[in-house]
């Protein structure tokens, strides 16, 4: 199962989308732990969005469809 997910800096009230193939609650874990150089600076995060794929693709497409404006709209409507 693949993933897409957003999350939101508590810090910086940012959104942050990504993609994985782990269950989105480890890998907010693993951002809040600081395993990047941006979560590492943004930290805490809680998980606010997320949709389960079983293709790979449609999960890349659909992580790269949220980053866009249309898709940050959108996020905008229902996470408010």
């Amino acid at each position: 199962m693949y993933y897409v997910y957003v999350l939101r800096s508590l810090k910086t009230k940012r959104r942050y989308t990504g993609f994985t193939e782990n269950d989105p609650k480890d890998r907010l874990r693993d951002h809040n732990s600081g395993s990047s150089q941006y979560t590492r600076n943004n930290r805490p995060f809680v998980l606010i969005y997320s949709e389960p794929y079983a293709e790979e693709e449609k999960a890349r497409k659909r992580e790269k469809f949220l980053k866009s404006g249309q898709g940050r709209k959108f996020l905008d409507s229902i996470c408010k």
